[in-house]
């Protein structure tokens, strides 16, 4: 019985002299890893997060919702606006060479002439060429120019005269009226009208004393005429006019 137990005694100091030798050895390191010879990858970086967006300014939003003001251009030159003329001007022209020209009766020379600074109003125009009729005008003379043509180879004729018709026996009224074209009587109650072409008249004269105008239609009738007033001077003046036109119209003057 003694061997068995000293066999197991042995084997206990064994296994206590193991133990006090794996407490008391000093620690071995562990062997490193091997090296893999892979490169490490390098690092991706992450995209950045955008910066939010700063919140708008109301001030602004305003603002740019506006239209930009316009420049204001500047004002034009203001035009030159030339003044208005004050006085007249008067160029006076005729159809027969060196006629006399006078203004309110004061020789200004022979037409063509220019009358400069004629003061707004009436004024009395002459003109005169020998061997015509003269001419004589009251004209009204505006701010500006005007150019008056005085046609002394135009026969001009526009009389009146009231008239008293003597018929054989009675009379009647009327208005004895003469144009370069002839002279014509309009009666007052229309049945004793009549009109001759001047160049048909025969006889065209006046007696100042008798206050008579006797008109001759050639190869027709004679017609003679009174003033209602009995006013001479009336009849001679239109027997004047009406001649002159007449003489000028046979001549071809």
């Amino acid at each position: 019985m003694r061997a068995p137990v000293i066999v197991v005694s042995g084997l206990a100091l064994v296994a206590v002299a193991a133990t006090a030798w794996l407490l008391t050895r000093p620690s071995t390191p562990a062997p490193e890893a091997p090296r893999s010879e892979i490169p490490a990858a390098a690092p991706v970086a992450e995209p950045a997060s955008p910066a939010p967006a700063p919140a708008p300014d109301p001030s602004t939003s305003r603002a740019a919702s506006r239209p930009a003001p316009r420049t204001a251009e500047p004002a034009p030159a203001p035009a030159l606006v030339a003044e208005a003329p004050a006085t007249g001007t008067l160029r006076i022209e005729t159809d027969v060479p060196d006629a006399l020209v006078l203004f309110d009766r004061v020789g200004v020379g022979t037409a063509p002439v220019t009358i400069p600074n004629v003061a707004p109003g009436e004024h009395r125009l002459n003109v005169s060429a020998k061997g015509y009729d003269g001419y004589a005008e009251t004209i009204q003379v505006e701010p500006g120019e005007r150019v008056i043509l005085v046609s002394f180879k135009e026969v001009r004729l526009e009389a009146h005269l009231n008239a008293v018709h003597k018929h054989g026996m009675g009379s009647c009224r009327g208005e004895l009226s003469a144009t370069p074209q002839g002279l014509r009587f309009t009666a007052s109650d229309g049945k004793d009208n009549f009109s001759v072409p001047m160049t048909d008249i025969q006889t065209f004269e006046v007696d100042y004393l008798a206050k008579n105008l006797r008109l001759r239609v050639r190869g027709g009738r004679t017609y003679n005429f009174g003033d209602p007033d009995d006013n001479a001077d009336r009849l001679f003046v239109f027997h004047r006019d009406v001649d002159a036109a007449r003489q000028r119209l046979i001549t071809g003057r």
